[in-house]
Parts: structure tokens; C-alpha cells; sequence
């Protein structure tokens, strides 16, 4: 798999029994480590025993911090260098459960800068060694709306499958490329559609199935060739125009729920690996991505709990 995240991370995640706003507070641990939606993405492929290579701009002042963290992650990285200091994205969890992410936006990209980077992701797809391209997360300032628009269509001409992760206009660009299929969360879908500006960490209420479906089959009418709207713990709407599944899941105790999107992605794609398609696959995402809340770390996994889970929803499905 090859990972399309420019606008890589320093992750810190911190633990506390309350965020109160305008209180000094002292969190029980801070953990840090390098972040990224396309980092989460790696660990996945890494869980189940395959090594993506990720490509990201690469700020120079943090350069020896980054490259640091990222050597502890089990993923291959390029890294295109640029003026700036690495972003930071700060989550705070409570012991209530209720998480608030704080993402910066990232340096400031150079004129020269998307050109760079969009000729490290062609020699990568040209080695001819990936099936799959990510594009995942955010862009950083100074990169063109339609920079996912001009990697799908590089991994179209390469003929590898492309799987685009992201929001905002970033999101909307992607979808007159033609991605394979397009993974926003209900949030994220509603945001491009009707421009809603709100991103919760997690959507509530019982017409939650309707508008992912909904949202589904619009985003495909927009040029995606197939979507996957995550809506959190109600379960994931799938499809294209014309035919959309609902897929549940089951409920688990969530230590973390940050990274579940991604872990869904990372769980798709191993399910595409394995020679699963359509609503099958993303069974196994869902699988994953609820595994994945299940741990400490953003983007961890069991893969053996993803395949029970997996299991049981193929079970629920075919009993339903």
C-alpha cells in the first residue's frame, strides 16, 4: 500500500479526568508520538503484516524530532522536505469518554512544493510494487484544492486502486477524479454536500443510517465510483448511486475512539489485499475500525479481534 499524507503530525494525546476550559489542569500521562491520518493507516497494514510506505512533506526545523517518531512506527516513509515546523494535533481524553482534538493546520507549502510532491508519489507508483493508493488527511497551506484530484488520477494512469480519505475541499476536488471509493466520515460527507461546518467525533440520533446512505449515493453522484460513510458507532452506509447497504456494528468498550476512521480505511484495504469486495469488504473494515477503538493507540489493532468482529457481522448480516 502506498499512503498519500502530506500533512503529517506530532500526535499528543492527553489523559484527564475533565477538560475545563479556563482551569489549570494537571493530566495523568501525555503520550506523543508521530500522527497523521495516513500514519494510523500504516499501523493497520502493519497489524496484519504488510509494510506501506507513506509519503509526506517533511518541515525542516522538526526535522530530527520526526524523524525520530517515525522510526519507531512499523512503515517505510519518504519524506519531501519544505520550510516550517511540523503541526502539532492534540487530543484530550476524558475519563468521561467525551474527546476534543485540537488540529493545527501545518506549514505553509512553497510554490514548488506540490510539484515535489507529486513526483515522489509517481516514482513510488512507478516501481510498480502497490495495488492500492491512500490519499488520507488533511492539506497543509499553500497546496491546491485539487491535489488528491491530481494523485487519483496519477493512480488511475498507474493502474492501481485509488481510496481518497478526506474533507472539506480536499474532498470535494477528489470526486470529479473518479476515486475507486471515497471514505469521509457522516460529518465530513454533509460538510462537502451542504456545507455544514460541525465535525463531532461522533454523530447521534436515529436518522444517522438515513442521511450516511443519503450521503453515500450523492458523493458518488459527484464522480466517486463508491463510498463508505462512516457515522461512528451506528455503523457505516456503502454503495454507489444507485444500491447503498447499511452496515452495523457491535458495541465495545472505547478506550480511544481517534483514529477509527483511519482504521477503517487500513481495515478496507487489507480486506481489498485478501481478494474481498464490495459490502464483504467493508464488513471487515467496520470490524477493524471497532477493534481499533478498543486501544490505547491511535490506528492500533488486533487483528485477530478484527476478525471475530468480522465474523459477527457477517453473522448479523446474514441472519438479518
Amino acid at each position: 500500500m502506498l499512503i498519500a499524507t502530506p500533512n503529517i503530525a506530532v500526535d499528543r494525546t492527553v489523559r484527564l479526568p475533565e477538560l475545563r476550559p479556563g482551569s489549570v489542569l494537571r493530566p495523568s500521562r501525555a503520550v506523543v508520538t508521530a500522527g497523521g491520518k495516513g500514519i494510523n493507516v500504516g499501523r493497520v497494514a502493519a497489524a496484519f503484516g504488510r509494510r506501506a510506505t507513506l509519503v509526506s512533506f517533511l518541515p525542516q526545523t522538526d526535522v530530527a524530532v520526526f524523524e525520530r517518531l517515525i522510526a519507531a512506527e512499523p512503515m517505510a516513509f519518504v519524506g519531501v522536505p519544505v520550510p516550517g515546523e511540523v503541526r502539532v494535533a492534540t487530543i484530550y481524553l476524558e475519563d468521561s469518554g467525551r474527546v476534543t482534538v485540537l488540529n493545527e493546520p501545518g506549514p505553509s507549502i512553497p510554490e514548488d512544493g506540490w510539484d515535489r510532491y507529486e513526483r515522489a508519489i509517481a516514482d513510488e507508483l512507478a516501481k510498480g510494487s502497490y495495488a492500492t493508493l491512500v490519499c488520507s488527511g488533511s492539506l497543509p497551506p499553500g497546496v491546491p484544492d485539487d491535489a488528491y484530484g491530481r494523485l487519483v488520477k496519477l493512480g488511475r494512469d498507474a493502474g492501481v486502486r485509488v481510496v481518497v480519505d478526506a474533507a472539506r475541499s480536499a474532498l470535494a476536488a477528489a470526486l470529479a477524479a473518479g476515486p475507486d471509493v471515497v471514505t469521509p466520515n457522516l460529518a465530513e460527507a454533509e460538510s462537502v454536500l451542504h456545507g455544514h461546518e460541525h465535525e463531532a467525533v461522533a454523530e447521534t440520533g436515529d436518522d444517522v443510517p438515513d442521511r450516511a446512505r443519503q450521503a453515500v449515493a450523492e458523493l458518488c453522484r459527484r464522480g466517486a465510483r463508491a463510498a463508505a460513510v462512516t457515522a461512528g458507532a451506528a455503523g457505516t452506509a456503502f454503495g454507489d448511486a444507485d444500491d447503498v447497504a447499511w452496515v452495523p456494528t457491535v458495541p465495545v468498550r472505547v478506550v480511544n475512539p481517534i483514529g477509527a476512521g483511519d482504521s477503517f480505511v487500513g481495515g478496507l484495504v487489507e480486506a481489498f489485499e485478501e481478494g474481498r469486495s464490495g459490502v464483504d469488504a467493508v464488513v471487515f473494515a467496520v470490524a477493524t475500525a471497532t477493534a481499533s477503538v478498543e486501544q490505547e493507540l491511535a490506528g492500533g489493532v488486533d487483528p485477530g479481534r478484527a476478525r471475530e468482529l468480522a465474523g459477527r457481522l457477517s453473522g448479523m448480516r446474514s441472519g438479518a
